[in-house]
């Protein structure tokens, strides 16, 4: 019989492992950031909100053997201006570079950091994506 595999919740995992090391950052541009994985309401550069950095899954792929599965995670990084917005996306994308952990083994680079603005409020931002490669955890089935 076939084991029960599941993975975790690699979206909560990567914006965990941003949250706790942008914390112990020193950098200016990570002072008063928030890590989440909804879309934020930011208005203006001026906005309380920024910086602001969102985790969303784009894609997985479980391999065939259920031994791992792979998925593209994006990182969106907004910031009072754009060398902030790009400095910051950098930061994080090197902090996943590094990262091994229970949920992610590890990760790949994807593309970027992308330097543009929100087509809705004109506020600076980067984004890069990431490919994760996720740990399975084998359940007990009854």
């Amino acid at each position: 019989m076939k084991r029960l595999v599941i993975f975790g919740d690699v979206q909560a995992a990567g914006a965990e492992v941003l949250r706790t090391a942008l914390a112990e950052r020193s950098e200016a541009y990570t002072q008063g950031v928030t890590v989440g994985t909804r879309v934020p309401t930011i208005r203006s550069p001026e906005d309380d909100q920024l910086p602001f950095v969102l985790v969303r899954k784009d894609t997985d792929i479980p391999h065939p053997s259920m031994a791992n599965a792979r998925c593209t995670l994006r990182c969106t990084v907004w910031h009072q201006d754009a060398d902030q917005a790009h400095d910051l996306a950098m930061l994080c994308q090197g902090l996943w570079l590094v990262h091994s952990g229970p949920v992610i083994r590890g990760f790949r680079p994807g593309s970027g950091p992308i330097p543009t603005t929100d087509d809705e409020t004109g506020v600076d931002l980067s984004t890069f994506t990431a490919i994760a490669n996720v740990k399975p955890t084998v359940v007990a089935t009854s």
